[in-house]
């Protein structure tokens, strides 16, 4: 029930190279789709007559060609409806698709479908599994796009983060995922949330499909070749290690031991106390920016709100603007001294969740090691290992100061051609 491991990359030379064809790609990913579809619940709207007709109708040509792609079902799209998982929005049909989606288009993607999120990409749940145990969460709103690479329905994937909703499922489903610097990639098309935080981000099938996918959202963007060298990498374990699973710890260090065993240098990177209220300033500033993304939608439609978001709304309307303001300014003030405790690194380390996917649908865990970073709009990376005891995968987070996604990148590729071993397959 787990995803091929043929990545994107390799996807596209061979279409590229007249090896194949997008028709013969998309019926290889349609017959996964019948099989395991009713059990994983991935897409909210899928047509499997649309998706041969695009890939009669694929040129073959671009970065992306005929390699099959799924959408969160945040982004707007001219051909599948765009729901955002709430009643409010049934049946809603934009008449034009997101820019990002365009740019997947244009580039020779074939678009598979919309893949569950959860409401407005916050905290109620949708019915998608983990194709790693059904009975478990697959993670929070970029949920469909992870379950579905995971199980091998499309060869990469569209989601979005303004907490931990990339890379947390990336955790638990055992995917490549790559987070963006904030502002890098565009949101038209998008649903917004907390525009402090909100990043379009991406799954793939490995570390170089992350660096294709930013050619093409990223006009312009390049990752040059670096000499393959030690790397000076730093280990920050936050302030919320105690949060981390015996199991997951383990799998963290050895990873850590084994990039030394590479020749890499890995040092810890103890925090000052102020950076211990980064988790809090980040939820408190989520909430007041959702509650202004969603006013309309609470103001005429609360009842079909879910608790959780009408519960955003009541910290919102509780917390005032000079608390927000302060909230901000701590951010603010704390990212040089961050950036300077970091500029000795190539990337940081750490742990991407700090357990493994939980078992049920309704909760799917902290995303603090996630959300720490992401406060300040650097780029992540989430690199999978090697199941856990419970044949459950745990995630390698990467980090690269802010908009050094560039370096970061070609880190990644680094650290996983030295993990080949360790990384989950």
């Amino acid at each position: 029930m787990i995803r091929s491991t043929v990545d994107a990359t390799s996807l596209s030379e061979a279409v590229i190279n007249g090896d194949t064809t997008a028709a013969v790609i998309a019926e290889i990913f349609l017959q996964r789709i019948q099989a395991q579809e009713p059990d994983i619940q991935a897409f909210v709207s899928f047509d499997a007559r649309q998706v041969r007709d695009d890939a009669a109708q694929n040129n073959d040509r671009g970065l992306l060609a005929g390699v099959p792609v799924g959408i969160k079902d945040i982004f707007d799209t001219a051909v599948y409806p765009t729901q955002f998982h709430s009643p409010i929005y049934s049946g809603h049909q934009p008449s034009r698709d997101a820019h990002v989606v365009t740019l997947l288009r244009q580039a020779g993607a074939l678009i598979m479908g919309k893949t569950h999120t959860t409401e407005f990409a916050y905290m109620h749940t949708g019915p998608t599994r983990n194709p790693h145990d059904l009975a478990r969460t697959p993670g929070s709103s970029s949920a469909g796009s992870a379950a579905g690479m995971a199980a091998g329905f499309f060869a990469l994937a569209l989601g979005t983060q303004t907490a931990g909703s990339l890379l947390k499922p990336a955790s638990y489903c055992g995917l490549f995922a790559f987070k963006p610097s904030l502002g890098l990639v565009s949101l038209e098309g998008v649903k917004p949330l907390a525009p402090s935080f909100d990043t379009v981000g991406w799954y793939g099938q490995s570390a170089r499909d992350l660096h294709l996918v930013a050619r093409v959202l990223i006009p312009g963007f390049l990752v040059p070749e670096v000499e393959r060298r030690p790397l000076q990498l730093g280990f920050c374990r936050t302030s919320r290690w105690d949060q981390v699973d015996p199991e997951v710890a383990r799998a963290l260090e050895q990873a850590v031991d084994q990039l030394r065993s590479a020749g890499h240098h890995v040092s810890e990177v103890p925090l000052p106390d102020e950076f211990a209220g980064v988790f809090d300033d980040h939820q408190l500033i989520n909430d007041c920016e959702g509650a202004r993304s969603l006013a309309k939608e609470f103001q005429r439609h609360r009842a079909q709100l879910s608790p959780s978001t009408q519960a955003m709304f009541e910290r919102a309307a509780a917390t005032t603007w000079e608390q927000e303001s302060a909230a901000k300014a701590r951010l603010a003030n704390l990212a040089p001294r961050l950036n300077e405790l970091c500029q000795p690194f190539d990337a940081m380390l750490g742990a991407t969740c700090g357990m493994v996917a939980p078992v049920g649908l309704g909760s799917t865990g902290p995303s603090d090691f996630i959300k720490f970073w992401g406060a300040f709009g650097w780029p992540q990376v989430n690199i999978p290992l090697i199941r856990a005891q419970a044949m459950l995968p745990i995630g390698l987070q990467i980090i690269g100061r802010f908009r050094d996604d560039a370096r970061l990148l070609r880190t990644a590729e680094h650290i996983a051609a030295d993990l080949q071993d360790a990384i989950q397959q």
